[in-house]
This record gives C-alpha cells, structure tokens and sequence, in this order.
C-alpha cells in the first residue's frame, strides 16, 4: 500500500488521538508518582528507585511471551484492556491517599501491574502501526508518533509538575487516571486490521518458546538490529539512571519545586521533538545510516553535561545537555523504529518489538534498580556520572556497525529461502553515503 500521508488512513488517526491522551497521562504519573514517594512517603533513595525499578519490570517478566501473544491476538482489544486497566490502577492511588491508607507497597503494585499493561500497548502499537499505514509510510508516522511522545512529554511533564505544586502529588496522579480511560474510550472507534497469515514455518499453534525464540533470532541474527538494539539500551540505561534521581536531587539536595523539575524533564521533550521533526529531513539528505551515526558522535557526549545541574548557571547548563542528548534520540527513534519494522515480515512484528521493547525497558529496570544501589552506597553525584557517561557513549555500537554506512530504508524485509522467515543477514544492498 503506497499513501502520500499516514493522515489520510483514519484508523491512523483514531490511533494518534488515543495515544495523545494514553502519552499526557503517562507524563503527567512520570512526575507525579516518585514525587507522591518523596514527600508523601518520605522515601529514600533506594526506595525511590525499587518503585522506578517496579514500574519497568514488566518488561523483563513478560516482555518476550507480550509478543507471541501479540501476534495472536486482536490487537484493538488489546489496547483498549491495557489503557483501561493502567486508568482504573492509577485511579486507586488518590482514592487511597484521601482515605489515609496510601503505602510504598501499594504503589509498587500499581507500577507493577500498569507496567504489565504498559508492555501489551506499547508492543502492538508498534505492531499495529504498519497494517495501518504500509511499509512506505512509516517513516512519516514515526515522525509523527515521536513527535507526539515529545510534545506529550513537554506538556504532560510540564503540568505534571505543576499539578503537583496545586493539587499535591495523589491527586495529579488522577489526571493519569482520566487520560487512559479516555483513550481507551476513544480507541473504540478503531478497527481490527486484517488479520496476518503466518508464515509456513511459524504456524499458529506453534509452541510458545518456539515463536518467541524466532523474534529473538531475528533480532540477534542481524547485524544492524544488533546494533540498534544495544545502542537504545545502553540510552536508556544512562538516562535512567540519570532521571531515577532526579526528584531527590531537585527536591530534597537542591531545595528546588516540583515546577522546576518539571521543566526540566520538558526541556528533554523539546529536544526529542526537534529532533524528530528533523530526522527525515536530514536522513533524506545524508542517508538513514549516516545521520544515525553523526548524530551520535555530535549530540551524545552532551549527556557527560546532565552530572553537572544545581544552582544558578549550572541547572541551565545540565538542561542543555539534557535538551541534546534528547535531539539524538528523536533522530534514532524515527530512523531506527523505522528501519527495524521495514526489515520485518509482518508475522514477525509483534516479536520483533517485543524483544526489543524486552531489551529497552528491561534497560530502564536496570537502570532504576542501579541508580537506587549506587546512590545509596556511593551518593547521588557519582551516580549521576554512571549516568551520564553511559549516556555519552551509547552511539558507539550503532556508529561501529553496517547501519552507519547505510544510505537508503530496505524496501521489504528479507526472507530465508524456503523458510519464510528473515534471513541471518540482511540481504540488502549497503551502499556507503
């Protein structure tokens, strides 16, 4: 299917509105929950990173079985269950708060289990996206979907700091509540895209272990996915540990307001949408590949700012940094999205996106996990540095690798001869930019 726009395709469009509001509210709870853990619970360090480590674990649980399961179910209903149970999960936490009853082991469920819901939307959104628009608009719907999560993150976290500021942190937390529920109502107007017919060698009733060995092959047998997977892990990894820290940095050592680190997380969504409103611009000039790599090797060492924030010059200064390690990842999210789903058979997608949103948001876990030991061991500022030194130098594997020298999106996913599934290595030509 060839669309001059993804815009024309309203199940597209259904698809956007809904994810507007899932994005705001996910924003919105990215502020307010550890800040409800800060002042409301008096938690520590290592407390505030088990409940950021909680809210990604899912994805290490069920991370990889998300997306055999994906691949058969009708993934409309998926996404309408996920964000009408992540509304109802956090609607009990000011319930809780207004009636006294609001404990650490109660928002460590609830990140918990929204986390599990959070892994079926986000793998067959992904999923779902080329049915909808064909392989020939994805770069423009990326665009346009991480443009989204940049704008929802300046707006979502920009009020979610502010929220807090008038309303206290619970009761942000229920515009978090109102916003999934409201997606989820809107993305009844969305159709189940026609089923997938699975390839010969992937039948349906395949045992379990075996499909989703298939994704992780797929992804570890190519050179390029290889890449673009460790590259996005070791981001997240560093910008987890970095935001993991944060609330206490800003709140509790700096003596600053939820406002203010609300701004600043902002100032990471500034920069993740300039960045992917230039990305197709750019690559359409330099080559996917070699803006992938310049981008890294230009824009990541800015991170080695972020250890820099507190008083004075140096919030602006760290928010600088912040704003361009950012750029570089709107860039690699539309570029590198885009080019993992082109060099994927659609009965692959749901796998594929699952081991990668397995490696992704199993990072964050880790990330949060190791951001609360370090602090609590070693202090807030060298923790920050792990941070932001992981953050400098996680461009090298994708630089080091056969996507930099690639100019042009594969036309169609390659396949192994006979077996219906991709072959080891990509057999697409690699011109050199």
């Amino acid at each position: 299917m060839r669309l001059d726009s993804p815009w024309r395709v309203a199940d597209f469009r259904t698809l956007f509105s809904a994810a507007v509001l899932s994005h705001l509210g996910t924003n919105v709870g990215y502020v307010a929950v550890p800040l409800i853990a800060v002042e409301a619970l008096d938690a520590s360090p290592g407390e505030v990173g088990a409940l950021v480590t909680f809210s990604t674990l899912a994805f290490l649980l069920i991370g990889l079985p998300a997306g055999a399961w994906v691949d058969r179910m009708r993934q409309r209903r998926v996404l309408i269950a996920a964000d009408a149970a992540r509304g109802l999960l956090f609607a009990s936490v000011p319930v809780a708060w207004w009636c006294d009853a609001l404990t650490l082991g109660q928002l460590y469920a609830v990140v918990l289990i929204s986390g599990c819901a959070t892994v079926f939307y986000d793998v067959t959104g992904q999923s779902i996206l080329p049915r909808f628009v064909g392989r020939d608009g994805l770069v423009q719907a990326n665009a346009a979907v991480v443009s989204l999560m940049a704008v929802t993150n300046v707006a979502g976290r920009g009020a979610g700091g502010g929220l807090v500021q008038l309303l206290t942190a619970p009761l942000a937390v229920a515009g978090t509540a109102v916003s999934h529920l409201a997606s989820a109502v809107r993305l009844l107007w969305l159709k189940e895209p026609p089923a997938v017919t699975a390839a010969p060698a992937t039948p349906r009733r395949e045992p379990l272990r075996a499909q989703i060995a298939a994704g992780v092959r797929h992804v570890s047998g190519n050179k390029e996915l290889r890449a673009l997977a460790l590259s996005a892990s070791l981001t997240n990894l560093g910008s987890q540990i970095l935001n993991t820290l944060m609330p206490v940095l800003f709140v509790r050592e700096l003596g600053l307001s939820a406002g203010v680190l609300g701004v600043y997380w902002a100032a990471g969504g500034v920069g993740l949408l300039l960045g992917s409103r230039c990305a197709r611009a750019v690559a359409s000039r330099l080559g996917h590949g070699r803006t992938l790599g310049l981008a890294g090797l230009l824009l990541a060492p800015a991170g080695l700012l972020v250890p820099l924030v507190g008083h004075g010059p140096w919030l602006w200064i760290a928010g600088a940094g912040w704003l361009l390690a950012m750029f570089k990842t709107g860039m690699d999210n539309v570029l590198g999205v885009s080019l993992r789903q082109r060099m994927t058979p659609d009965a692959l997608l749901g796998r594929m996106n699952a081991t990668f949103r397995f490696l992704l948001t199993g990072a964050l876990a880790i990330g949060a996990a190791v951001a609360g030991l370090l602090g609590e061991l070693a202090g807030l500022h060298p923790t920050l540095w792990v941070g932001g030194a992981l953050l400098a130098t996680a461009f090298l594997p994708v630089f080091l690798s056969p996507v930099r020298t690639r100019r042009d999106l594969p036309a169609e996913a390659p396949r192994a001869p006979g077996s219906g599934l991709p072959a080891p290595e990509p057999a697409v030509p690699v011109r050199e930019a």
